[in-house]
């Protein structure tokens, strides 16, 4: 987030797209409503009628896979009316132009009918975004997890942009992270590409202050592969060994059959993790972790507020905190550098990381700070870009739309999306074991809306058969009203009827993420 969280409560307009946040962040959702209740206008934008589309003062049940189509709408509305921030642009920002040219041939009535909403609705939700400066824009996975996903955050930015609703307090461009600490891991240099504190690999400094840390030569400066790189190298047999940590891809994954495929073409699998999971099932070795409570360390939050976690109790038989297993496999491997407790790590991260620089475990005891810390004196940075871009002028993206890797056909006449639900985490690896939640959402389902439903004869409850091109389920039927005619949903919660057999592993061009949010399928009744 380039905000903080307890900016919601007093943003003007809140726009929320690909985000079913009462559900997915029910703090900050249950923010947002307060936020309404006290006078703030609400843009909600899903194929879904989520809980929050019932607050909303717009909502837009957009077809999946069109957020870049309703972006450039909004935009365009903007331009055509004259309403964008003309003081913003000139001084902070480049590119304006060069973004506005891309969508000459765009209009509002054409990215209308290519989302299934109507053009009127996309004009008032791009007046009511653009009058104020304390518009927050609200995302999560429904933005990021297509084939065109990173032009969907590019579009995003460039709506903030050009109405100033960044770098000031109460607006922002606002990713909602997914898990508890996902923001740090990716801090702390959970990505292929990137050091901690996001330097590049390729960057010759950045190599020699991490050599010079380490004590060793020769770091290399080719970026590593991501995600679903591995997992096709792995079933060319390039890769041979993997290990995973604190993750469930078996259920998480998209396209599980080809994923599995790859995890069988191994010759060595180690699992890290607190439960034996259907990934840990297929592990060589299994490395039993302690559970958030039985260590100590830091979570880095979706606002970047890098705060403390204290050891409770002691972990179960042989489970032992991550860090500690780490350690140990590099001194067996011969590393001699170890550490004797967290707190000698975050010393080291603070001493090779500019945005964790300021950080130490005396200065977050009480309270977690905000990222950028730079030394010692700072006090964190509650909302970023104040004065200027971190590149130093906000670079507008010019941006088009493109269809989705798979589309309805006849073949394949509906659209799945996917999502979570608010009973339960990931891949219920810890709430599936508690049975109050059980008893609310103990099994999956494909919801679908009553007049799909009459066109196929199918009955609430009713077993059926969803495929696509990569795999089948047999599920129950949910008929709702809050989901688009021609559109299903199927949390991707439950390994009994996992949706990610269906899932595309089509990918985003520059970020690698798969398109988890739309594929083609069809529904057969039962024999």
């Amino acid at each position: 987030m380039t905000n903080s969280i307890r900016e919601v409560i007093h943003n003007e307009v809140i726009f929320v797209i690909g985000s079913n946040t009462t559900e997915n962040h029910p703090v900050i959702g249950a923010m947002m409503r307060q936020a309404v209740k006290n006078g703030a206008k609400l843009i909600v934008a899903d194929p879904r009628r989520i809980p929050l589309a019932r607050d909303a003062d717009i909502y837009l049940p957009i077809q999946p896979g069109t957020n870049v189509a309703l972006l450039n709408g909004m935009i365009k509305t903007i331009l055509e009316e004259k309403l964008y921030d003309e003081e913003f642009i000139r001084e902070r920002t480049v590119d304006f132009n060069r973004m506005a040219e891309a969508l000459k041939d765009c209009s509002v009535a054409k990215s209308a009918a290519l989302c299934q909403v109507s053009e009127e609705d996309i004009r008032r939700a791009a007046r009511l975004y653009a009058s104020s400066h304390k518009s927050g824009i609200y995302y999560a996975m429904g933005i990021t997890q297509h084939s065109r996903g990173t032009e969907g955050v590019y579009n995003i930015a460039n709506l903030a942009m050009m109405t100033g609703n960044v770098g000031v307090e109460f607006a922002g461009v606002n990713p909602l992270r997914g898990q508890s600490n996902v923001q740090g891991s990716c801090d702390l240099g959970g990505l292929p590409d990137v050091y901690p504190g996001y330097q590049k690999v390729a960057d010759e400094k950045a190599k020699a202050r991490f050599e010079a840390s380490w004590g060793v030569q020769g770091l290399s400066r080719e970026p590593g592969l991501t995600l679903p790189k591995m997992v096709d190298k792995a079933l060319e047999g390039k890769i041979k060994m993997i290990y995973i940590m604190g993750e469930n891809p078996m259920v998480s994954d998209p396209d599980l059959t080809h994923f599995e495929a790859a995890l069988d073409n191994l010759d060595f699998l180690v699992v890290q993790d607190i439960f034996m999971t259907e990934t840990a099932q297929k592990a060589d070795v299994v490395l039993p972790a302690a559970a958030f409570a039985e260590k100590d360390g830091t979570f880095t939050n979706t606002e970047r507020r890098i705060q403390r976690i204290r050891k409770a109790l002691d972990p179960p038989g042989e489970a032992k905190a991550d860090w500690w297993i780490i350690n140990e496999l590099m001194k067996r491997m011969g590393y001699q550098n170890a550490f004797a407790n967290p707190e000698e790590i975050m010393a080291e991260i603070a001493g090779v990381t500019p945005i964790y620089g300021g950080i130490d475990y005396e200065r977050i005891d009480s309270k977690g700070l905000q990222w950028p810390v730079k030394d010692k004196s700072h006090p964190g940075t509650p909302y970023l870009h104040r004065d200027r871009f971190t590149r130093g002028l906000g670079q507008f993206m010019p941006v088009t739309y493109t269809e989705s890797a798979e589309t309805a056909d006849e073949a394949y006449p509906l659209i799945l999306t996917t999502g979570r639900l608010l009973y339960h985490y990931h891949t219920r690896s810890m709430t599936g074991r508690i049975p109050g939640l059980n008893e609310v959402v103990g099994e999956s389902y494909v919801e679908i809306c009553p007049k799909t439903a009459a066109l196929y004869g199918l009955e609430n409850g009713e077993w059926v058969t969803v495929r696509s091109r990569r795999g089948e389920i047999k599920i129950k039927v949910k008929i709702t009203e809050d989901i688009k005619e021609d559109v299903v949903f199927i949390p991707f919660h439950f390994a009994d009827a996992a949706v990610n057999r269906l899932t595309n592993v089509a990918l985003d061009p520059i970020a690698d993420i798969p398109e988890l949010k739309v594929a083609a399928v069809r529904i057969e009744k039962l024999a």
